[in-house]
């Protein structure tokens, strides 16, 4: 008979495998089986710090923390811009009147099935200006009655508005809804996630387009003191173990702020797609608009805006982006002098560089029927490949790649036969 021996050192970790499965299991009717306990031996304290006002629906309590705020005023978009934002969204997406911003602070930054949103944020144009309420999670058993009240608001507005939420926030409550056992998931109309857009028309000015970084450079907003996001997790941990509720005060003020700010977001690039061609727009926005109204099929006005752009002296790698779109649109359009005249501006060591370069000897292949310029136009770009090479200026990995395109093409071009003058020459 074979004996199987446990290693003395796998029991500690067996044991807290086994306390993090109790703590994770649910009720036969789907409860979370956290503690219960009340966390402040004080429920009025924390009522009182927050300026809450305690709620009830048939789930059970919870907290609401209201205000209103005349900054940012209520911005009516202009239709096409929203549009540009959500080319198949349904007509309620041109209502500001339905849209709802959200916002969340959750117990954990990973997302997760065991990741918890503990205050909810939500705004919503009303009275000329923004009505924020948050919704906050005392006790884990709350859950239910905290996801039914924003199920409520958003059946009141369907259009949710957010930032980063189509990668975070919302996937998070989609699971929270789901874990609850009870409570369908929220169907939305539309939803607008504006930290795409916004990549697109600051990114390469500002680096970072976190929120907090978009409000100070360009919505000109100045946070003052703000409590860093990576501690919140921390902070609600310490108060469900009996911390003071005073700490949460600059939690639920950042989750304000960040609605705010989202709000004001949503106007400032709405305004600026729908008014990108008036004198004085900042060269990288105007870049960012162009691209934009690329990708939406807005050809010819992509162009115009992608021109004034390169016109407004952009830095060196927007410029070369912007006229090798530029030069792609144009050919498109059947503009081969203009596209040609940027190709032969872009040549160069860069990305942008050997696509003109490729571009170029298409053309002179296929449109120019000239195979000779053509095959001139190839050799020029491998002997920059080389000399970028040799010189360290170029990753080997790209090298190869790029060589491998030229020389293939090279290959093709050079099985082409000659015109007889050049025969001629050439004997």
């Amino acid at each position: 008979m074979s004996v199987r021996y446990v290693s003395l050192e796998r029991v500690p970790k067996l044991k807290a495998l086994q306390r993090a499965s109790r703590r994770e299991r649910l009720s036969d009717d789907g409860e979370s089986q956290f503690p219960t306990k009340a966390t402040c031996d004080d429920p009025e304290r924390l009522i009182r710090t927050l300026g809450a006002i305690p709620k009830k629906n048939q789930f059970g309590e919870y907290l609401s923390v209201r205000c209103w705020c005349a900054n940012p005023p209520r911005y009516l978009p202009d239709s096409s811009a929203v549009r540009l934002l959500s080319p198949d969204g349904p007509e309620s997406i041109l209502d500001p009147e339905q849209w709802l911003f959200l916002d969340t602070e959750t117990t954990g930054l990973a997302g997760g099935s065991g990741t918890y949103a503990f205050l909810i944020g939500v705004a919503w144009w009303e009275s000329g200006g923004l009505e924020i309420e948050q919704f906050f999670l005392r006790e884990y058993c709350e859950e239910r009655s905290l996801l039914f009240a924003l199920r409520e608001r958003i059946a009141e507005r369907p259009v949710l508005v957010t930032f980063n939420g189509k990668s975070f926030d919302w996937p998070l409550l989609e699971t929270r809804f789901r874990m609850s056992r009870k409570i369908a998931v929220p169907g939305l109309r539309a939803h607008l996630d504006l930290l795409h857009p916004a990549r697109n028309l600051w990114r390469l000015r500002l680096g970072s387009v976190r929120l907090s970084e978009l409000e100070r450079h360009v919505l000109g907003w100045d946070r003052g003191q703000d409590v860093f996001s990576g501690l919140i997790p921390q902070i609600y941990s310490d108060y469900v173990r009996g911390g003071p509720p005073e700490r949460l005060v600059p939690v639920f003020h950042h989750n304000q702020m960040d609605l705010r700010g989202l709000a004001a977001l949503s106007t400032r690039i709405l305004s600026l797609l729908s008014d990108a061609e008036s004198e004085g727009k900042d060269g990288l926005e105007l870049f960012g608009v162009s691209r934009i109204c690329e990708k939406r099929g807005e050809h010819a006005r992509a162009r115009k805006l992608y021109q004034k752009s390169i016109a407004s002296s952009l830095p060196a790698e927007a410029d070369r982006v912007a006229r090798r779109s530029l030069a792609r649109l144009a050919k498109r359009a059947g503009d081969l002098e203009l596209a040609c005249a940027l190709w032969k501006e872009a040549l160069g060591n860069s990305r942008q560089g050997y696509d003109a370069y490729e571009q170029l000897a298409i053309h002179y292949e296929h449109k120019a029927r000239d195979p000779e310029q053509a095959r001139q136009i190839v050799q020029e770009a491998i002997d920059e490949l080389c000399r970028a090479n040799r010189a360290g200026e170029i990753t080997p990995g790209a090298y190869r790649e790029i060589k491998e395109r030229f020389d293939r093409r090279m290959v093709r071009l050079e099985r082409k036969p000659r015109g007889p003058l050049l025969e001629a020459m050439q004997a």
